[in-house]
């Protein structure tokens, strides 16, 4: 059997996708968006957290966090 008999015998057997190839699209949007939420959930939680705007204010630091 020559290389392309082999060839043309794996390419004649299809094994076929579980769902439709636009849905692979679909999920991954569902994962990104899940995923841009979660995220932006997470802005401005500094500021949340009274202790340390009350010790930013005791010491009259304009400085952010962390610095």
């Amino acid at each position: 059997m020559s290389f392309a008999t082999a060839l043309i015998a794996e390419a004649a057997h299809h094994t076929e996708l579980p769902m439709p190839a636009w849905m692979y699209g679909v999920v991954a949007l569902i994962i990104f968006l899940f995923l841009g939420i979660a995220t932006f959930s997470y802005r401005d939680v500094a500021n949340r957290h009274g202790g340390r705007v009350a010790a930013r204010e005791r010491t009259g630091s304009t400085r952010g966090p962390g610095h």
